[in-house]
């Protein structure tokens, strides 16, 4: 009787002309098969993340900045047009910027897998295409919902109260969970759009520093220049915001057009097409990764 084993990896086939394995046959993924190899990636993001915490601290510093330099330092210095506490005006666009803070460090840490080899070897094995990204966005987001309940309780200890009831509290938090969500998936398009490093090293900052900027976050948009301010009231940022804040009982800015009046109606219809076109586009690249 004779037994044929598996043959070494140096010499399954190839794609013809690379040095890449071709791609192994996905087998049919039922939701308990993806769930596991998606929690396998999730695992092994996480081992890694603690080993090297270093880019996930900016989850937490960035807004820790925004909440203590804006926020607590310059509480007295800047007045609200409609009035109010500073604090409670700033802390919504620290928590969302939150989301902001994720994009980077998911999309470094895609790139780097597409440039060492792990996304080929992955591709290589008959696992469920969608397992790796997936893996990728719940391990990160679990960094984010850290990031974003470290925020809450610094903001509870520079002066930030809800002025609402707990469901009203409870759905603002799950809005800022989605939007981290859904920037998770910007940072994965991101990656497999630019698979370089530097470059997601040059954008990351520029998400995360200016969009929050060019929003409602720390600044009224009536004060903006008059050609920023159409900007600022129809960034999906500042919708993310005023929604946050109108169902905490914060101070916000006086609503004007559209966006002003009907923030969820905003959120709604962004999110969704972000995330519709992020995950699309982002599993349909991952299945020609490296190839």
């Amino acid at each position: 009787m004779t037994t044929t084993l598996p043959r070494p990896a140096a010499e399954r086939p190839r794609a013809a002309g690379t040095g890449t394995p071709r791609l192994a046959a996905a087998r049919p993924a039922g939701p308990r098969t993806l769930l596991t190899e998606t929690g396998a990636i999730v695992g092994r993001r996480l081992r890694r993340m603690r080993r090297a915490p270093g880019r996930s601290i900016g989850v937490v510093l960035n807004p820790l900045l925004s909440l203590i330099m804006l926020g607590y330092l310059f509480r007295d210095a800047i007045t609200l047009p409609m009035g109010g506490d500073y604090v409670e005006y700033v802390f919504a666009g620290g928590a969302v910027q939150v989301g902001l803070a994720c994009v980077g460090p998911t999309a470094v840490s895609l790139a780097l897998d597409l440039q060492g080899g792990l996304v080929d070897r992955f591709r290589s094995l008959p696992i469920s295409r969608s397992a790796v990204p997936l893996g990728h966005t719940f391990a990160d987001w679990l960094v984010g919902l850290a990031g974003l309940a470290v925020t809450a309780l610094t903001g509870l200890a520079l002066g930030w109260r809800p002025h609402t009831g707990w469901l009203s509290v409870a759905a603002g938090f799950a809005l800022i969970a989605v939007f981290i969500y859904a920037m998770l998936w910007l940072g994965v398009l991101l990656a497999l759009t630019v698979r370089s490093v530097e470059t997601i090293s040059v954008v990351a900052p520029f998400i995360v520093v200016v969009l929050p900027f060019l929003s409602s976050a720390f600044l009224s948009p009536q004060s903006m220049p008059a050609a920023l301010r159409p900007l600022a009231e129809w960034n999906p940022v500042t919708a993310v915001i005023a929604a946050c804040r109108d169902l905490w009982g914060n101070p916000d800015t006086a609503a004007t057009g559209f966006a002003g009046a009907h923030p969820l109606i905003v959120v709604a219809v962004t999110l969704t097409a972000l995330f519709a076109v992020c995950t699309t586009v982002s599993l349909r690249r991952f299945r020609t990764a490296g190839s």
